[in-house]
């Protein structure tokens, strides 16, 4: 749509009419208005999926690795394939914004929202979000570039306010969101936290850089409830305040605009940039709706699945040889339930998953025999009722039972449920108290867990007996925690295998209690000894052993930061008694991010599979058996301990969080602390091996310009695979400070035994240049830069000397030569 109809459109509304678009009309939906032939924009969260607007498990969604398995492929097609799987999500639920990619970065290893963000390195993170946001765009879907800025731990995440050196927040964290804006994004949310004193939803980084100097024509949107004031959020850059219909802005911005504190072109820019949003999702009168688009979700996910798995060691035990293999032991909870996604507002509900278990009985189906032994209980809160042991009281099916009543206990609503994790229906006139019921079946008898979360009034009772009755305050104002993942409160109770118990759970619908309602049970845990003892004897008599750890739905979500990177002491002493039982053992690590291996010198070979989204199982089998090379690299360095980890604050002091690394982040800190980890950003094995032969870089580069560095290579092992390319560079004589070496580019290579390869990696010229906060410019030294190919941060395979000829500043109004 041109410019001139969006400004006569401006025109036609009044005051009022304006301010209303600028808040939201509902908790996903932008308000409509008739007299310009607008309707509603639709938004729903990302990246793990698109959920659409209802918390309802029967409406399913595509669910895809989690952002840091995407990092891990080092593949920016296959992040394009990915937004337009995304892009047809959206489409198929009527969504207009997907609010994602997460752009903020690894900063320590704690983070507790890591499963949700690419990496540790600005460059890294800065192209695979770009790549996402043009996939989902390129098919009319909006794309949202978060958190906008500094978001990058939970810890007090509403008010913590970060304080940061402005160039390593234009260096590090602020160069995703301007990779972003050059890849065209249509809007930009702005978080929760504060920046050096100014909360994000007021800063002044929302004019400039963003809209001044990058140049930014989209949406400027807020975290949901994170405008809390009326006239600085307006005099800023922000556009919409979202949710509604309720807020600051809804309330009182037209007094303030009539009152003369904020100015109506302010109102008009807003307008206006939502309108030009409006009509890039075709939001103009209703024949513009976009149709559901075709597209195959599963044997894409199964090759994300495969492309973000890093084999980070391999003692010639993989790929597995499925013609010698008779017995395969299967080992760890997390074979059968894994961890496909994190915890949080993200969460979505998949059609269907499949399991490591799954994958690799599939697999070996008629070929060889797969014995399982899950070994101890984790300690980890008990999930919630589902239908594989539960069944609605009133129909008989599968399921829960979900009620409304009104304060005389009287039924107002009810329909069948099939998870205890309930989001209750928001609109039911006069209701007082939810309800879940369940007639679960136990399979064991026994000491079993029960479990409930929300807030206020709750009891649960088992056949009638009260097992939990209280009153629990809400002291938070973390969305994510009031409305989707409240504590869980705990009980326990005997039950018999053969004789079924009624479930009921009760909360009253007290206002500021949340909309989140959990229940949740679980049998009693298995003996610790003899379930080990069991898994032992499986390894024994098996011909290889593939053991499965990973983290729980309780130590990776939003709204917390980890305390430690332990998995714990049972699953520690699982994978080193199987080991030790079987040198054939192939550890497999389900976490979102980094996690202590204490053993991992013990295992014959260790996949990291991340969070693997839906098709879990049959790409990972894929690996473990030889269909396909693990094509994974390190998007962030594992400490080998967290004693050891450079950068692990996450806690604010007084409300403040500095960032004094600066912008020693990732594998910069890691170098300049002269630490080994135990794994490099970078690393990651294939099935195949590589010789680096020969390296072509200028010896003089021109600033401003880009360069090529090309790289040959010689597949030598004895079948294809993939290889990625990594360029880093380094100033040792710099006149201001600098990490120790940072990564500029990297290109993915492919070839057949025996074959040569010439990768050709691009450096921008971003690449040499660094801020100057004296001159609030960009400048480029002049002199010697050292340059580096590697297969990751600390594994150099070539180094040399290159010049860089006389020196530039860049600032918003361009550059000059010196």
């Amino acid at each position: 749509m041109r410019e001139d109809m969006l400004d006569r459109m401006v025109e036609k509304l009044s005051l009022e009419q304006k301010v209303r678009l600028l808040t939201g009309s509902t908790t996903w939906r932008t308000a409509a208005e008739k007299a310009i032939g607008l309707r509603e924009l639709v938004c729903s969260d990302g990246p793990a999926g698109v959920r659409g607007e209802a918390w309802d498990e029967r409406r399913t969604s595509a669910l895809l690795p989690s952002a840091s398995a995407l990092g891990a492929a080092w593949d920016e097609q296959l992040l394009s394939d990915l937004g337009g799987l995304l892009a047809s999500e959206a489409v198929r639920k009527g969504v207009d914004v997907v609010l994602a990619p997460n752009l903020n970065l690894h900063r320590t290893p704690l983070g507790g929202r890591h499963f949700e963000c690419f990496s540790e390195d600005p460059e890294l993170t800065a192209r695979s979000g770009a790549a996402l946001i043009r996939g989902i765009q390129d098919h009319g879907v909006a794309a949202t570039a978060k958190h906008f800025v500094a978001n990058d731990s939970e810890t007090e995440r509403l008010h913590a306010d970060v304080r940061v050196s402005e160039r390593a927040l234009r260096e590090v964290y602020l160069a995703p969101f301007e990779a972003a804006v050059e890849a065209g994004v249509w809007l930009v949310m702005a978080g929760y936290n504060g920046v050096d004193g100014t909360t994000m939803t007021a800063h002044p980084l929302l004019s400039e850089p963003l809209k001044g100097e990058w140049g930014f024509d989209g949406v400027a949107v807020s975290d949901w409830a994170a405008v809390r004031t009326t006239e600085e959020p307006a005099r800023a850059a922000l556009d919409l305040a979202m949710p509604g219909p309720q807020g600051p802005w809804a309330t009182g911005l037209v007094r303030a605009v009539q009152d003369g504190r904020v100015p109506p072109a302010a109102i008009d820019d807003k307008v206006r940039r939502l309108l030009r949003l409006a009509a890039r999702v075709g939001a103009f009168e209703e024949h513009h709706r976009r149709r559901p688009g075709t597209r195959t979700a599963r044997p894409l996910l199964r090759r994300a699945a495969v492309a973000g798995t890093v084999l980070v060691r391999n003692e010639g035990i993989l790929p597995l040889d499925i013609g010698a293999l008779s017995t395969v032991a299967v080992i760890g909870e997390h074979a059968a339930s894994p961890r496909v996604q994190g915890g949080g507002s993200a969460g979505v509900f998949p059609s269907a998953v499949v399991t490591p278990l799954d994958g690799i009985r599939a697999q070996l189906r008629g070929r060889s025999r797969v014995v399982y032994a899950p070994g101890p209980t984790s300690n980890v809160p008990p999930p919630p009722l589902d239908t594989d042991r539960c069944s609605d009281p009133r129909s008989g099916e599968p399921g829960v039972l979900l009620r409304c009543l009104d304060v005389e206990g009287r039924e107002l609503y009810a329909e069948r449920r099939l998870s205890g994790r309930q989001l209750e229906p928001e609109t039911v006139p006069g209701a007082h108290t939810v309800e879940i019921s369940a007639l679960l079946r136990p399979e064991t008898t026994g000491t079993w867990t029960f479990g409930m979360g929300g807030f206020g009034r709750m009891t649960l009772t088992v056949d009638g007996r009260a097992v939990l009755d209280g009153t629990y305050p809400c002291e938070t104002d973390d969305p994510a925690l009031v409305h989707v993942t409240p504590p869980l409160h705990t009980a326990r109770a005997h039950l018999e295998r053969t004789r079924p118990v009624l479930l009921v759970a009760r909360r009253d619908l007290a206002s500021g209690t949340g909309r989140a309602t959990l229940v949740a049970a679980a049998p009693p845990a298995r003996d610790s000894a003899a379930a080990l003892a069991e898994a032992v004897d499986a390894a024994r008599g098996a011909d290889a052993v593939i053991v499965f750890v990973g983290t729980t739905e309780h130590s990776e979500t939003e709204g917390y930061d980890r305390t430690d990177l332990s998995l714990g002491r049972p699953q520690d002493d699982l994978v080193r008694a199987v080991a030790a039982a079987n040198p054939r053992t192939v550890a497999v690590v389900n976490s979102g991010g980094p996690v202590e291996l204490p053993w991992r010198s013990e295992v014959g070979a260790l996949l990291l599979a991340w969070f693997p989204g839906q098709e879990a199982g049959a790409g990972l089998a894929d690996i473990l058996f030889g269909r396909s090379e693990p094509g994974g690299r390190l998007p962030t360095t594992w400490a080998a301990s967290l004693a050891d980890a450079p950068v692990t604050r996450t806690r604010p002091v007084d409300g403040r969080l500095d960032y004094a690394e600066g912008l020693h982040v990732g594998y910069r800190a890691w170098i300049r602390a002269a630490r080994e980890p135990a794994y490099w950003f970078g690393h990651g094995l294939g099935y195949t091996t590589w010789t680096y032969e020969h390296v072509e870089a200028p010896a003089r580069v021109e600033i401003g310009a880009p360069f090529t560095v090309r790289v040959g290579l010689r597949n030598t092992g004895k079948r294809p695979g993939r290889e990625v390319v990594q360029v880093y560079m380094a100033r040792p004589e710099s006149s201001v400070e600098r990490p120790a070496r940072w990564l500029v580019g990297y290109a993915a290579v492919h070839a057949d035994a025996d074959r040569t390869v010439t990768a050709e990696v691009t450096v921008a010229p971003r690449a040499l240049r660094h801020w100057s906060s004296a001159e609030r410019a960009w400048r480029t030294e002049s002199g010697p830069y050292q340059i580096m190919v590697g297969r990751s941060a600390g594994a150099m395979e070539w180094k040399a000397d290159i010049i860089a000829g006389g020196s530039a500043v860049v600032g918003a109004g361009g550059s000059h030569q010196e």
